[in-house]
């Protein structure tokens, strides 16, 4: 049997994003409470700039600590995919926050991801500029 370590397909990829989508915006929701209250008792304007990083900050702690630390997110251990470098190193957070970071505009784009199904090692367009891929762990 075979355990090595293949490119993930995109049907995996995606039912992985949809299970940390749903984490992501209770996170988020969690964080806008946190943050209207953190604004309102020390008396400052709301600043649609600001919230729009407070709450990019929130997926990059969620999304890079798990890439960083085990190379998965809840989402994809469910789905058995890894993030990692192309050589299979961990990620280190420089290149997890570079990967979250142009990670937006390939999935608000959605060319970026789909890129994965036409590429030979099924790597998504922000997984090329950052020189990572993530893979599917076969079963034992």
């Amino acid at each position: 049997m075979n355990l090595t370590p293949v490119p993930a397909p995109l049907w995996r990829r995606l039912a992985s994003a949809f299970y940390d989508a749903l984490l992501l915006f209770a996170l988020w929701m969690s964080a806008t409470l946190l943050g209207s209250m953190a604004l309102t008792l020390a008396g400052l304007p709301y600043s649609p700039g600001l919230f729009r990083g407070w709450l990019f900050l929130v997926g990059l702690a969620y999304f890079g600590a798990c890439w960083v630390h085990g190379g998965q997110t809840l989402g994809m251990r469910v789905w058995r995919l890894t993030a990692r470098r192309a050589g299979g190193a961990p990620l280190s957070w420089p290149t997890a926050a570079l990967r979250y970071a142009l990670a937006y505009p390939a999935w608000l784009s959605v060319i970026g991801v789909l890129w994965s199904a036409i590429d030979a090692r099924k790597r998504a367009l922000h997984e090329i500029a950052t020189g990572t891929e993530l893979v599917y762990l076969p079963r034992a």
